[in-house]
């Protein structure tokens, strides 16, 4: 049965979750959702009021940067997990993964180092938290947040705002309703002007979240107390207010260890005439225990809500995870196999697009419907059928014997003229619906949410499928062309067989040729003829073009426009599959952390399951 401590240090594990894994998208929202529902503490105080040596007396270590001015320049989220008795204490940085580091001077140099990697060697201040863990059996499972000093002036080197930028940092930590503050004040200063409680009043003004701290209790003048503070006189809060007595600088100095400093501070209120009354409730360790004990009722008045967070995270991760699919196996069949899962992924798409489950198909009816008749109706018959061209042409046609009844090879030479204005139109249906095509392609490649992890494979895809819709447009184009080709390569008898019967209604044959011959009425009932026969011919190829391109693209694409790329695969060595997959590192890095983020957070919802809360 897990205990309230180990439920402690699971916060701590998920908290270092959602920092070391917090870089990868997706569902970040939810993640920063879940650190906001964890209760953690944050350290508040103004410059120079004890807060660092009040955190290492809690850790039992030397580790943090020290100097005149403002020496923490950027929020230092401190995770202390508690391990077996006997076991080497390390530190880990959240920047360091799977870096231990057993010397805390190294700690120090790493915090100071870190620091000045984004500030600069400045006194500029950045909100980017810097992620420690410290591992020892001498803490309590606790999360602080050392944040940086409050103060009222800048000073050389720093912008004019730099006070309200410290300020707003400091509030975006404890003005969130699960931070415990822990409001540091030097005892001997007036706690009137503390900085620390008149932030604390500010955003927390009932004291449910905020421990009083007092500092430099032995520094305070002689014949003076703090007992009006610490029994809670002079200002109260909901929680208890603890005295601290810090290493002096002499004990610093003499790197007088954090365990002999803890001895020496529980033999001053001990002996000390003022709070000896107090003693078992003064001194860092009192304050660690009471914070720790603090933290469990709060975990414990929280759970149901991180229980929520948590099965919320759990649910958008193996959502993330499916959409980012399986790992890729190694050996060569289980790749083919992904590659045609793939392809008939992408395929599908494609024929949804066209079948219509998908928008863009349409467009391909738009070119029959509007834009083959749209280019029928411009073409140039009027000029062509003119009264001088049809003069001219049937006079060509005649040469040095003129027709007798009716111009047949002028009638011939026109309708062919006539039809060759068609050959434009049908390639241009072709060409208008390859172009349909080959955009459908491009998205639905796009829209194939499996394709995305595998940018070679999307591009061999799409450079095969572009192959198939060329050589599907030239057997379309000799297709279509055919029907042109075919109307001008045998026109239709009856169109003929009506001419005569026009002459003999005239009533004299050899007069009426004689007249008509030269006449303009002649050349426009031929004019007016030809044209009647190529409007029908239109109204027949606006039917035929469509189904040939249709028959000849559209259907080969939806049937056969992958199959070449199919053998072509079946033929590939191992090697050229795994080419193919070579994976976008970027995203095989995503699976991998929403992998392990996904397994912390299934063994933390089983961890706080199995806890028995005591009702």
């Amino acid at each position: 049965m897990a205990t309230m401590e180990s439920l402690i240090g699971l916060v701590n594990r998920i908290q270092r979750a959602c920092t070391a894994l917090g870089d990868y998208g997706g569902d970040e929202q939810a993640f920063s959702s879940l650190w906001d529902a964890l209760p953690s503490v944050a350290v508040v105080g103004g410059q120079s009021s004890g807060k660092s040596s009040v955190l290492e007396s809690i850790v039992g270590r030397d580790f943090l940067p020290r100097g005149s001015g403002i020496v923490t320049r950027r929020p230092l989220v401190l995770q202390l997990q508690q391990t077996e008795e006997g076991e080497q204490e390390y530190a880990e940085f959240g920047h360091l993964p799977q870096r231990r580091l057993t010397d805390f001077s190294l700690v120090r140099k790493e915090i100071q180092d870190e620091t000045d990697r984004v500030t600069g060697k400045t006194k500029q201040i950045s909100p980017v938290p810097i992620h420690l863990s410290i591992y020892s059996p001498n803490v309590v499972n606790l999360t602080l947040i050392d944040l940086p000093g409050l103060t009222k002036v800048a000073v050389e080197g720093q912008p004019e705002s730099i006070v309200q930028d410290i300020e707003n940092m400091v509030r975006s930590y404890v003005e969130k309703p699960n931070c415990i503050i822990l409001a540091i004040s030097p005892a001997n200063q007036d706690i009137a002007t503390s900085d620390a409680i008149k932030l604390a009043r500010e955003v927390d003004p009932s004291g449910e979240r905020t421990f009083g701290v007092l500092t430099k209790l032995d520094l305070m003048d002689q014949g003076t107390n703090a007992l009006d503070v610490l029994e809670g006189r002079s200002y109260r809060l909901q929680r208890p207010w603890v005295g601290i007595v810090n290493r002096s600088q002499a004990d610093i100095n003499k790197n007088v260890d954090m365990i002999a400093a803890r001895r020496k501070e529980r033999e001053y209120f001990a002996t000390s005439p003022d709070y000896s009354h107090l003693a078992n409730k003064m001194g860092s360790e009192y304050l660690a225990k009471l914070l720790s004990r603090h933290l469990e009722s709060v975990i414990k008045a929280r759970i149901p809500s991180i229980t929520s967070l948590i099965n919320k995270s759990v649910d958008e991760l193996e959502s993330e995870l499916n959409h980012l699919g399986r790992p890729i196996a190694v050996d060569a069949g289980a790749q083919l196999y992904t590659i045609l899962e793939l392809c008939r992924a992408f395929d599908r798409i494609f024929k949804e697009h066209l079948d219509g489950g998908r928008p863009g198909g349409d467009r391909i009816y738009g070119v029959f419907d509007n834009q083959l008749p749209a280019a029928l109706r411009k073409l140039p018959f009027d000029r062509h059928l003119s009264i001088q061209n049809v003069r001219k042409i049937v006079s060509e046609a005649d040469g040095y014997q003129p027709h007798l009844i009716a111009p047949e090879q002028g009638y011939r030479r026109l309708i062919e003229g006539s039809l060759s204005y068609f050959r434009g139109p049908a390639e241009a249906s072709v060409d208008a619906v390859h172009f349909v095509l080959k955009e459908l392609v491009r998205k639905s490649i796009a829209e194939c949410q499996e394709l995305k992890r595998f940018p070679t494979l999307q591009s061999a895809i799409a450079v095969a499928a572009y192959e198939a819709l060329e050589k599907f447009r030239e057997e379309s184009k000799k297709t279509t062309l055919r029907l042109v080709d075919m109307e001008a390569g045998y026109l239709t008898v009856e169109f003929f067989r009506r001419l005569p019967q026009e002459v003999e209604k005239a009533g004299n044959p050899g007069a009426a040729v004689t007249v008509d011959r030269y006449s303009e009425a002649h050349f426009r009932r031929i004019g007016s003829n030809v044209s009647s026969y190529i409007n029908m011919v239109t109204e027949t190829l606006k039917n035929t073009i469509p189904k040939a391109v249709v028959y000849c693209q559209v259907k080969e694409a939806k049937q056969n426009l992958l199959n070449y790329f199919y053998t072509q695969i079946g033929k590939k060595e191992g090697k050229h599959l795994a080419d193919l997959l070579d994976e976008d590192p970027a995203v095989m890095e995503r699976r991998l952390q929403y992998a392990k983020r996904l397994e912390l957070y299934k063994k933390a919802r089983d961890e706080i399951d199995s806890v028995s809360w005591a009702r």
